[in-house]
């Protein structure tokens, strides 16, 4: 993801428009939103929300070609490609390609997840064709100067030294090795300092010549644009790139069948956990199920029975949460939970005890009930804006959901039964072969019930319910 810091003018300029977009009005609702199919005439193909009320354009592209397809020995490439490619194009040297960007107030962006690259642009709408060039020039003509590439090594470097000290990442990065083993999925998306310092600029010319292509392109449009005129724009903006990408082939994960607590001892006044096992991916005709099961169990926040056993009921903990995890050769549900070190193995009990409870008894008819009245309720909220709207379109694409998905997901989660959701409790909770990495002083012993609440726990953010779009 491209984390680095850019011109500050640049964010004057695009707040400066966001403000504009605000005052004038949010975008319509989900419900009254019509989704266009375009195709350009060179047979580009886009999603479009034309939407008149906001004098700005949002597009969002992906492509397939993540962190899981970082060359060995080179872990961290797409990363580092996030950060340079408005970093000058063509015959544009950085400081000259920033200040056409701030020249007509463009927001322009790039991030990796595992399984894809994507970039991002916002314009106002009466300087969309200068937008959409400079979008061309980055993505066909990137420089990856020296200067530039090593400006930007240097910052991923400084933030790979604050990783290697966080306890969150330290938890994470054990539990993706523990749950994927030498697969590229347990690689550190940022990379490691070795590998970072490995990247070569040939490197980055390749990664841009196999990945950006138009055969997997997914992409959104949303706001004041004809689908005409974004017909000729597809074409002028991707027009260039390769027909076909070149991508290795990713193998699926196996996750170990038995349980594993890793203890990494670190001295911080508390211990950070991760736990987790072998999840539901997208396509899964239960993942609708899964996911409103997860949203009882611990991705609903403070209403999650995580959170009330852990937290509220026996003050063990600040915070814990769950989260599904989907990807394309791999899904695992992962929960964290942070505390101090002396009430760790209490805390990590409570969880256990909880998901064996689950998964032998499945949810509550009331808790179906208020579950499913949020999530349907909740998800207009995803189309606010133009941004939000063009993130959900591509996240549907990317996850082939179809044109439709918008119109029939409240039907989905209201479909689901007590039944569905006891079966994939069964089928996914597993308490006793989780994965659980530790970070900390961890006492892991079990002691007995009726501690009383701490109010000096220290704040630690959850897992959460953070899907990702769409994801449910």
């Amino acid at each position: 993801m491209n984390r680095t810091q850019k011109n500050p003018m640049k964010s004057f300029f695009v707040f400066c428009a966001i403000a504009l977009s605000v005052m004038l009005g949010f975008a319509a609702p989900a419900a009254a939103m019509k989704i266009e199919k375009v195709v350009s005439p060179g047979g580009i193909e886009a999603w479009l929300v034309e939407e008149d009320q906001v004098p700005v354009i949002v597009m969002q592209v992906a492509w397939q070609g993540g962190s899981a397809y970082d060359p060995k020995g080179k872990e961290g490439l797409a990363n580092m490609v996030t950060a340079l490619l408005d970093e000058g194009a063509g015959e544009m040297d950085s400081q000259t390609f920033q200040k056409k960007l701030d020249d007509i107030a463009v927001q322009m962006s790039f991030s990796e997840g595992r399984d894809t690259f994507s970039g991002s642009l916002k314009t106002l709408a009466d300087k969309r064709d200068e937008a959409f060039a400079l979008f061309a020039a980055a993505i066909t003509q990137p420089r990856f100067d020296k200067d530039p590439v090593e400006r930007i090594r240097g910052q991923i470097a400084v933030r790979l030294a604050r990783n290697l000290e966080d306890p969150d990442w330290i938890a994470s990065n054990a539990w993706n090795h523990a749950a994927y083993g030498d697969h590229p999925y347990a690689h550190p998306r940022d990379g490691m300092p070795a590998s970072l310092a490995r990247i070569t600029r040939q490197d980055l010319m390749e990664f841009t010549q196999n990945v950006f292509a138009r055969d997997d392109m997914k992409i959104a449009v949303v706001g004041p644009i004809k689908p005409e005129e974004l017909g000729k724009l597809l074409d002028s903006t991707f027009g260039g790139l390769p027909e076909v990408a070149d991508l290795p082939e990713i193998p699926e994960v196996t996750m170990p069948t038995k349980a594993q607590t890793i203890v990494i001892k670190r001295d911080f006044p508390q211990s950070v956990a991760l736990f987790g096992m072998e999840g539901i991916k997208r396509d899964d005709p239960d993942f609708i199920p899964a996911f409103v099961m997860n949203y009882v169990l611990g991705g609903g926040g403070f209403s999650s029975r995580l959170t009330e056993e852990v937290r509220e009921k026996r003050g063990l903990a600040y915070s814990v949460g769950t989260n599904l995890n989907p990807l394309d050769h791999a899904a695992s549900i992962v929960g964290s939970v942070g505390t101090q070190n002396a009430r760790m193995g209490q805390s990590l009990a409570v969880i256990k005890a909880e998901l064996a409870r689950m998964a032998k008894d499945g949810l509550s008819e009331k808790e179906l009930a208020d579950a499913k009245t949020f999530l349907t309720g909740s998800y207009p909220l995803r189309f606010a804006s133009n941004d939000d709207i063009a993130s959900q379109l591509l996240g549907i694409q990317i996850e082939n959901l179809g044109i439709d998905y918008v119109d029939k997901r409240n039907g989905l989660i209201e479909a689901v039964t007590q039944a569905d959701t006891a079966r994939v409790a069964a089928r996914l909770l597993k308490p006793d072969i989780m994965i659980v990495t530790v970070v900390g002083q961890p006492d892991l012993s079990v002691k007995p019930e009726g501690m009383a609440p701490d109010p000096a726990m220290i704040p630690h953010e959850p897992a959460g319910h953070s899907e990702g779009a769409p994801r449910g």
